[in-house]
């Protein structure tokens, strides 16, 4: 089965393959992280050594000065493992209206790191949860042994610090199926994730969001090694809905590198296919405002279609009801 993604997208309203407008920056600090999942699609581990520099932070935090009102999505790897991740986070949080971290929360109880949840709640920062279930064995089947009961301690710890138990602080869980299958009903699955996890270990949090795995990096070489690739990317194929598409992420948001490459995901970014000008010039944080002027276009692939699948997937959950 042969299908373009940039031809389906462009038979249902050519619009759809240009940002429409910017909402989100979207900012990967670097691929070092405590964990090392099978679904990763950055590859991330211990031993990731792209890491953003201060120098960069900087330029984009001065972007975020001459555009106030974005949101800023701070992500990894593990983003507290950055040095100067409270340089950029405090920048952020000056510059933007909203900032939200991408968290594994299991980094808390790394060392030197026991300061960062009491700072998180003192900056306000919106907290994006990765817990890929609420069980044990799946989840420690996926970032190993003891994942998930630090993950319940450190969800214990934020609840006593007001998170997900009220409007100021917020928090949110992020599922991602554990294998070669789509995520089930959103807002199903947030029923159940908070009926065990509140009933189980006293656990409260906001809203549940769930993300597609994407048939690249970890997860791809998985689903290789099993013979699943073809299968996945067909199931993919087709279960394509018109509806998810139209809600695509990156048609309002733009993913920044740990070296200032501008891209239109974090997929994307994944795999190397950086924003081109009109000119055929990368574009960077330094050249994202003239770019922005100019119009940016999607850089598209096979791997798009996880995002339109059944009820579409996105950074901020699923896309349609």
């Amino acid at each position: 089965m042969i299908v373009d993604f940039r031809k389906e997208l462009e038979s249902i309203d050519p619009r759809l393959l240009s940002l429409d407008r910017l909402e989100t920056l979207q900012v990967n600090l670097g691929n070092r992280c405590n964990q090392c999942c099978a679904h990763c699609h950055v590859q991330a581990g211990p031993n990731g050594e792209e890491i953003m520099s201060r120098k960069v932070m900087e330029k984009i935090i001065g972007f975020l000065r001459d555009r106030p009102g974005l949101t800023v999505d701070v992500t990894g790897g593990c983003p507290e493992l950055n040095p100067d991740f409270k340089f950029f986070i405090s920048g952020a949080c000056e510059a933007a209206s909203h900032v939200m971290v991408r968290t594994n929360v299991t980094v808390f109880f790394e060392p030197d790191m026991s300061w960062v949840p009491q700072w998180y709640s003192e900056k306000k920062v919106t907290l994006m949860v990765s817990l890929p279930c609420y069980t044990a064995e799946n989840v420690d089947g996926q970032r190993g042994a003891g994942a998930f009961e630090k993950s319940i301690a450190a969800l214990r710890l934020l609840n006593d610090l007001g998170y997900g138990v009220n409007g100021r602080l917020q928090m949110n869980l992020v599922y991602n199926p554990g294998g070669d299958f789509l995520p089930g009903r959103q807002d199903q699955l947030e029923v159940d994730y908070k009926g065990e996890l509140h009933e189980r270990y006293g656990v409260r949090f906001n809203r549940l969001l769930t993300i597609t795995n994407a048939p690249i990096g970890r997860f791809k070489h998985h689903l290789q090694a099993n013979g699943q690739l073809d299968q996945y990317q067909r199931l993919l194929v087709e279960n394509f809905n018109p509806n998810a598409a139209g809600n695509i992420m990156c048609r309002t948001l733009i993913s920044i590198g740990c070296d200032g490459i501008a891209y239109n995901c974090d997929f994307n970014q994944a795999l190397d296919l950086p924003i081109i000008d009109p000119r055929g010039r990368i574009v960077s944080i330094e050249r994202l405002q003239e770019a922005l002027n100019g119009g940016i276009e999607l850089v598209t692939g096979d791997h798009c279609f996880c995002c339109t699948a059944g009820a579409g997937s996105s950074c901020t959950g699923s896309l349609v009801k």
